[in-house]
């Protein structure tokens, strides 16, 4: 709480300034050959790092990449895989095998490169391109993995695309979707080799126009992109995406108030209470110009306990994983630390919004019951106290210092360590921190992202299990639902498996996340969704409104 005050404290000196030097070069932000309402504005924090889509690893990247780009398949708002170039499929009944039927109207954005006509029509060869070189060693893309359940594939020829799998996968279906998998042409690439990533070809709603790193990035409308809406009218509305990179965020938020960025994306403790309420609403001032969009992410925040330490370990101690989880107050966290942006994680690890959410309720603010816990654990070991170490970036500070005042008042002595979040990463993914700050975001919308975290084949540093939990009831639940064809059967499993993981406590959920989002009010069509994935090919601008 004193960072939070102290930062408060300096804000108006650095609003005064800011605004100084925002409103001198604001008219930059206004210059465009297409009139304002054509032109959809935000700004990335950090420099995008590639358009190459075999390089789409995290968010900055992946919403540019989606502008692009397309793959066989992709998600509507609702998590429902929908076609995309593949107009529809067949999957045997053993689900092994997947076949795919291309459109025969999907085209290339244009290029020198495709001889006179300037592009060419997409193939099912061009997918059987882009699948190989995302196993290459030599493009060594970080998405390689999403093809590991893949046995074979191949073009049967230019319309038909088919996929078998070492043995049944359920979710490979939301894999596909994932910005790894988009097409790209072969005779492009192989020209450009590791400057593709600055030189992007490929089918989507928007096509490259211009980038200067770290200070503007450019799209244009692909006017011969083949998506319609429903009344068939041809999509992109909009002509141009200018995407800034402002690093700072206040900045940015000063930026969006003054009208020249479209849509705000975050919420950061910079001036989370100058626009939100306690309760997360927006301020009485910007009702009448901003409009807010939030809804459920697929973002699990967490303290994890790394359990394949030493035996005499604390945290070894159930009863001490079970006090943590019912001796501090969600609630109140969320309320005063996040403006009730977020929902209290009092059920499972699987997050709200996937269908294997658990209803069953797991652990609520109960402080007499972790103090008799702590209290049992003392005398089993004949001990006048207990100290656990929590370790942090800087960006998460706040809700771990409330995390350790609550548990002091159960009888836990907790201290507090804050190093930089590369550092954090490693640590975790080494075993060298005993209980660490983390969060899941799904790489696609299936419970069993989630479960893989704690199944024993997966332990780091050869998988995602960075608490090395292992149990065997668990693990047996695992490997009989990622064969299980049936749906529903399937999301029963799950549940069984985060039941689980609520009695055994390896990790202490603190929050399912939301998607927030700003835009102007003259922003129609913007959507929002659970992987919080920015789609702009069905907005539109009003004018002068």
């Amino acid at each position: 709480m004193n960072c939070i005050m102290k930062s408060q404290s300096k804000a108006p000196i650095i609003i005064i300034v800011l605004l100084f030097l925002l409103i001198f070069n604001s008219c930059s932000y206004r210059k465009s050959k297409f009139s304002d309402d054509k032109v959809f504005r935000y700004n990335e924090h950090s420099n995008i790092t590639s358009l190459d889509p075999a390089f789409a690893r995290d968010q900055r990247n992946i919403w540019a990449v989606n502008q692009l780009y397309n793959g066989l398949v992709q998600l509507d708002d609702s998590l429902n895989v929908q076609p995309s170039i593949a107009k529809n499929w067949k999957v045997t009944v053993d689900g092994e095998r997947y076949k795919f039927y291309l459109r025969n109207d999907v085209y290339f954005h244009e290029n020198e490169l495709f001889g006179e006509e300037k592009t060419r029509k997409v193939t099912a060869y061009d997918f059987e391109y882009s699948f190989n070189r995302l196993l290459s060693e030599q493009v060594a893309s970080p998405g390689a993995w999403v093809l590991q359940n893949v046995e074979m594939f191949k073009a049967e020829n230019d319309s038909t695309f088919v996929i078998d799998l070492k043995r049944p996968f359920p979710p490979f279906l939301g894999l596909l979707t994932m910005k790894y998998c988009s097409v790209v042409p072969k005779e492009v690439v192989e020209f450009y080799g590791k400057d593709f990533r600055s030189n992007p070809i490929g089918t989507g709603p928007f096509k490259f126009k211009l980038w200067v790193e770290n200070t503007k990035l450019v799209f244009r409308r692909n006017n011969k992109y083949f998506e319609k809406d429903d009344l068939g009218n041809s999509l992109p509305y909009l002509e141009a995406v200018a995407i800034t990179f402002l690093p700072d965020k206040q900045s940015e938020f000063l930026q969006f108030i003054q009208g020249n960025l479209d849509f705000m994306k975050s919420l950061d403790a910079s001036y989370k209470d100058e626009i939100l309420t306690t309760s997360g609403d927006l301020v009485e001032k910007y009702r009448n110009n901003v409009v807010m969009q939030k809804g459920a992410y697929l973002n699990t925040e967490y303290l994890g306990f790394f359990l394949g330490g030493e035996e005499k370990s604390v945290i070894k101690s159930k009863e001490i994983r079970q006090a943590i989880n019912y001796g501090f107050d969600r609630n109140k966290m969320i309320t005063f630390l996040r403006n009730n942006i977020g929902t209290p994680a009092n059920n499972g690890f699987i997050p709200k919004g996937l269908p294997s959410f658990n209803g069953q309720l797991g652990y609520t603010y109960q402080p007499e019951k972790a103090r008799k816990l702590v209290e049992k654990y003392k005398r089993d070991n004949n001990l006048n106290e207990v100290e656990i170490n929590i370790t942090t970036n800087s960006s998460y500070l706040d809700l771990c210092e409330f995390i350790q005042r609550e548990l002091a008042n159960v009888g836990l002595k907790v201290k507090v360590n804050v190093i930089p979040p590369s550092t954090l990463r490693q640590g975790k993914a080494n075993g060298k921190l005993p209980i660490f700050r983390a969060s899941w975001i799904a790489d696609y919308p299936d419970g069993e992202n989630y479960l893989s975290l704690f199944y024993s084949k997966n332990f780091t540093p050869n998988g995602p299990n960075y608490t090395h939990f292992s149990n065997e009831q668990f693990d047996q639940l695992y490997e009989q639902s990622i064969q299980e064809v049936d749906r529903d059967f399937r999301v029963g499993l799950y549940q069984k498996m985060d039941s689980i993981l609520i009695s055994e406590a390896p990790v202490i959920p603190l929050y399912y996340d939301q998607v927030i989002r700003f835009s102007q009010k003259n922003v129609k069509g913007l959507g929002i969704n659970p992987i919080d994935l920015l789609t702009l090919k069905y907005v539109k601008k009003k004018a002068n409104e």
